[in-house]
Order: structure tokens, then sequence, then C-alpha cells
């Protein structure tokens, strides 16, 4: 049975190793952010993309959490669903806690004229770029979405191996490659281009938001099927 302590015992077991999920993330933008900064005083206006590596870093954690934290977690008596539900609301409180820092520090840049040097590193035109409640709800569902779908394919791995990693990869790529030519065959880039382009951070934001929930379904789906 699920219960709140249990939850609770779950984000715990995987704060044991808050270097990785806390303190390593910020560590990475934390030094992309002091190189960029010396560049900024040397060439004026640069946009950077460095703060992508959070984002990076956060579906290797999803991948993480399952691939080496799982087992162990199962083997203490903890069922798959409580591992699941536990380790899911450890991260939205992270996802929200990260947006937070992002849109605090965003907002810090602005009113710092780019750090003085008119750097531009928390700040992703027509993304993250908008109001400051945009800013984080984008921020939040990005995060939250990158370790789902990391979680996911560590699920995969530890179900199904390395084969059935790759099927899961090659599964994607066939998807992708088929709406590729779907679109190709029905001369549709036009409107695809005109969606894309006319979307704002909120409307993809939203995309982002029913694609997470499809991975967190996916990976629940999955997770009862674990023998590990």
């Amino acid at each position: 049975m699920t219960t709140r302590r249990t939850i609770t015992n779950v984000a715990q077991y995987h704060l044991v190793n808050r270097l990785v999920y806390l303190g390593m993330p910020w560590a990475i933008v934390g030094f992309s952010f002091v190189v960029n900064l010396v560049v900024s005083t040397q060439v004026d206006g640069v946009r950077t993309g460095g703060l992508g590596a959070i984002f990076i870093y956060v579906l290797v954690c999803g991948l993480y959490s399952t691939t080496a934290s799982l087992p162990f977690g199962l083997a203490l008596g903890v069922s798959r669903r409580s591992y699941y539900l536990g380790t899911i609301c450890l991260w939205a409180a992270i996802a929200a806690a990260d947006g937070a820092a992002i849109t605090a520090l965003q907002a810090i840049e602005r009113a710092t004229g780019g750090w003085g040097g008119h750097l531009y590193f928390f700040r992703i035109a027509d993304i993250l770029d908008g109001p400051w409640y945009i800013t984080w709800l984008t921020s939040f569902v990005s995060i939250a979405m990158l370790f789902a779908y990391g979680m996911w394919f560590g699920i995969v791995f530890r179900r199904w191996s390395i084969l059935g990693s790759l099927a899961f990869g090659a599964a994607q790529v066939t998807v992708a490659v088929v709406a590729i030519l779907v679109v190709t065959w029905t001369h549709a880039w036009a409107g695809v281009g005109d969606f894309l382009t006319s979307a704002d951070a909120l409307g993809l934001t939203a995309i982002l938001a029913v694609l997470a929930a499809a991975l967190l379904a996916g990976g629940f789906s999955t997770i009862r099927r674990t023998t590990v």
C-alpha cells in the first residue's frame, strides 16, 4: 500500500545521493556561467545555450534513478508503485525549485543588463524570455518531461536490458521517420512551420506537458512489469 510516509521514504532514499540530484546540475551550470561571463567582458551581447546543461543533466538523472537506484530500492521492500510515485513527487519538487531558481536568476540578469556585459545566459529567445510565471512554468514542465523520459528509458533497460533499450530507441526513430514522411507526402511542411513559428512559449509548454504526461504513463505501465 502506498502511503504518504512511503513516498517520503522513497524521496529520502534518493536524496542520499543529493550531490547527484541537487549539487551537480547547478555546479555544471555555474561553471558554464562563469566561463560565459568572462567571455562577455571581451565580447558584447553574448547569447549562449549554457543553461541547456541543466536540462540535459536532468535526463541523465532520470536514467540514474532507475538503472542504478531501482534494484536496491525494491530490495528494501518498496513496491514498484511506491517507488515510481515517490520518485515522481521528489522530482516534481526539484523541478519546481529549479524553475524558481531559473526565474530568479533571469530577473537578476534583466535587472543588471545582462550581468553588466549584455550576457544572455538565463534567457532563451522565444522560449525562456517572457513573463516570470511563464518562465517558471516552462522550466518546470521541461525539467519534469526530460526526467520522465530518462526514467522511462532506464526502466526499459532494467526490464529488457540492452536489446530492449535499442529496440525502444529504434521505435522512437521509426515513429519520427514515419511522421516526417507523412508530412512530406502531404506537403504539410508549410503548415508545420507556421504552427511552430506562431506558437508562443505557453503553447509549446502545453505540448511539453502533454508529452510529459504520456511519458509518465508509459513509465508507470513498464515499471509494473520490471523484474529487476
